[in-house]
């Protein structure tokens, strides 16, 4: 049963049970539907309490059943807030813990609303692409005034109850209520079972005193702050038309938007998206119920740049942390680091200051191995070198306590050769954190042949609680992303040979919607990391053509912001990158070492060969097992490496484009005598997957 009901005195209570945020799926409705139609045939009942089971209210429709014919099957959600709103008898909302999308949109149906303190309310359809599509865009203004709800369905945040609740005029909620909510409900409804007529938010005005002016410029900031997204601006649209309409116009106008967002590229980006996060989590062999081992302390090794944002972390979260480093100097600067960031959070506004001393006070340092042993967990961020790795592995098998978790964050080493340094590879782990750690959302898990299923599992759950988006990944060099983004890097080299220029790949990829072109992330993150593994692939794979350009421009020095000049030149004490006449040179000389003829290459060829080379080496990711599924790397490029949101990842776009013309343009590719044939052979995935017509995800 996803619905319950009970009578209580006078008053029917139904209740949402729906795990985990009671949403608002095809047999929820249809329950819901008939215990309504109970209390409204029981003599006895004279008012209805609506209210959810656990920690919510409704979290709003279930989006699995988006695009099928679950979701418009009667009762669909309109139908059942039309019978809500038509009952005879009062009906409370009785709101506890989340309150979003279609479960505020049913709220809003209710004839009165009472909610406990701190329930988070909100629209966040915007999030996915859509504007609310079953009234939300035409009660929540006439309910909490136009602005109040206009900046809501926007920005699609929750916010609290009780600070609604002090909006003038807002009609949203009656009553806050202190204490237990369903017996203060229950109250609440024998006092207001006898009012009649039943009060409808339907039935008040929506209205602004300078509406021209005002959605005006709503629509000017949302067009500024979301380029690429449709929704925002239907928000307005619908929000507008709820000052400008009747209700029911105003439901048809929405209805209208909805669906039509509901069919674009950028909608159905969105919800892969929101879908894939939750994916990532789920690991096949690894079932959800797995005993995880109790974290309650850390030990970080390193204070450098990871190591102290890894430790931030954790000290964010609560839990203790442990810093470990080889000499004192090291530890003050990073302990140093981590104060200046969080005291600049502390300025912003964006962190208590009891909260910083908090933190701080979880945090101890020590120069000593043995200091480790009470610690549940390790992480080491040391240099990136294997035998550095080695030293750092033994010495943490001697002094962890049994059951401790060994973990490493390498971007690109042998997580199993790491775990061979120790007498218990079942208990070592990757832990890829990106920099800077303390910002950056993806947190790439890395299973070793050797780790235990509890092991993946109290990570991953760890993961969750430091709220990055985790992805596990096999052992492979390089794992999914740094794998994937060293092929996209050989293609933005063989670019340069061809005839580009770094400003020109850059802003190609820009405007498809990266975040930066490759040219400006090797500057930021430093050229020389690349360098380095260029010279490893001479030694291990010599057959792999790379371009000599990164090299030449690493052999002048320029190493990117760091050195202050890289692909661009940088004036001291900015990041703004200006296009440098050294580098046009340098490219151009290495051309004519070359005999190669320089040919204007238009902005659709670079970001195709740059694109489809993530999307051919990640289809190979996929075969291999390396990646549980192609959503995960659409997770890791989305949140890791700035990939376009509305374009919902590599393969995800892939998928849109259709594999199949992904498949002829790679062969188009392997033609080009400049470039590297064997580079542009389909993967057998998704030769197999174009050829079936099929698709990633």
């Amino acid at each position: 049963m996803s619905a319950s009901y009970e009578v209580r005195g006078s008053v029917a209570v139904i209740t949402l049970n729906n795990p985990p945020v009671n949403g608002l799926g095809l047999d929820t409705r249809r329950e819901l539907a008939t215990a309504l139609a109970k209390a409204e045939a029981d003599a006895t009942v004279t008012a209805i309490v609506l209210t959810g089971a656990g920690k919510a209210f409704s979290g709003g429709a279930d989006i699995r059943e988006f695009g099928s014919p679950r979701a418009t099957q009667e009762p669909n959600l309109i139908s059942l807030i039309n019978l809500v709103e038509a009952s005879g008898k009062p009906v409370v909302a009785a709101i506890n813990g989340v309150c979003m999308g279609g479960g505020l949109e049913l709220a809003l149906g209710c004839h009165y609303r009472v909610a406990a303190p701190g329930v988070n309310v909100a629209l966040p359809e915007v999030k996915i692409g859509l504007v609310p599509g079953a009234g939300g865009t035409q009660r929540l203004p006439r309910a909490i005034g136009v602005e109040a709800a206009l900046n809501m369905i926007v920005a699609g945040e929750p916010v609290k109850s009780e600070r609604l609740a002090q909006i003038p005029g807002q009609t949203l909620f009656q009553k806050i209520i202190e204490g237990d909510l369903l017996q203060g409900a229950i109250a609440f409804a024998n006092e207001v079972s006898a009012v009649r007529p039943l009060p409808r938010v339907r039935d008040l005005e929506a209205k602004h005193p300078n509406p021209d002016a005002y959605f005006q410029f709503a629509r000017n900031t949302v067009k500024a702050m979301a380029k690429n997204f449709p929704a925002p601006a239907r928000c307005v649209d619908c929000v507008e038309q709820s000052t400008r309409l009747g209700f029911d116009a105003g439901m048809a106008y929405e209805r209208t938007a909805f669906l039509a967002l509901m069919l674009t590229p950028e909608c159905k980006a969105l919800r892969h998206a929101f879908l894939a996060e939750r994916a990532a989590s789920k690991i096949a062999d690894v079932p959800q119920d797995t005993p995880v081992r109790d974290i309650s302390k850390l030990a970080v090794i390193g204070a450098g740049t990871m190591g102290g944002g890894i430790a931030m972390n954790f000290l964010s979260a609560g839990l203790p942390v442990v810093m470990l480093e080889t000499k004192q100097e090291a530890l003050d600067r990073g302990v140093a680091t981590i104060r200046k960031n969080y005291e600049a959070q502390v300025k912003k506004g964006k962190l208590a200051a009891d909260a910083y001393e908090q933190r701080m006070a979880l945090l101890s340092t020590t120069l000593n191995y043995a200091d480790l042993k009470d610690a549940d967990m390790v992480i080491e961020a040391v240099f990136e070198e294997i035998g550095i790795k080695e030293q750092v592995f033994k010495q943490l098998d001697e002094v962890m306590k049994p059951g401790a978790i060994l973990a490493s964050n390498t971007s690109t080493l042998d997580v199993d050769k790491i775990a061979s340094f120790t007498r218990r590879p079942e208990d070592v782990i990757g832990t890829h954190f990106f920099s800077p750690a303390n910002v950056m959302k993806l947190l790439e898990v890395v299973r070793g042949a050797k780790t235990a299923k509890d092991v993946l599992a109290t990570v991953m759950q760890l993961g969750k609680k430091i709220k990055k988006t985790c992805v596990v990944s096999g052992v492979c060099d390089g794992f999914i992303g740094n794998r994937m983004i060293e092929q996209y890097l050989r293609q933005a080299g063989f670019l340069l040979e061809e005839g580009c220029t770094p400003q020109q790949v850059d802003k190609a990829v820009e405007k498809f919607g990266f975040a930066m072109g490759p040219h400006r992330m090797g500057d930021l993150a430093g050229n020389d990391i690349g360098w380095a593994i260029r010279k490893r692939r001479y030694v291990e794979k010599p057959q792999m053509r790379y371009s000599k350009t990164a090299d030449l421009l690493c052999e002048l020095g320029r190493y990117g912001q760091k050195t202050g000049a890289g692909w661009y030149d940088y004036v001291p004490g900015k990041r703004d990158p200006l296009p440098s006449k050294v580098v046009t040179d340098m490219i151009e000389q290495h051309r004519l070492a070359l005999g190669i003829a320089p040919r204007k290459i238009s902005d659709e060829e670079i970001v195709q060969r740059l694109v489809y080379s993530l999307v051919n080496e990640g289809a190979k990711i996929v075969e291999e097992g390396i990646a549980g599924k192609a959503s995960d790397i659409d997770m890791v490029y989305l949140t890791g490496y700035g990939f376009p949101l509305h374009r919902g990842g590599p393969m995800n776009y892939a998928d849109t484009v259709g594999l199949f013309n992904v498949v002829q343009a790679m062969k188009r590719f392997q033609k080009n005598p400049l470039d590297d044939a064997t580079f542009w052979e389909p993967a057998p995935l998704l030769v197999t997957l174009a050829a079936e017509g099929k698709t990633f995800n």
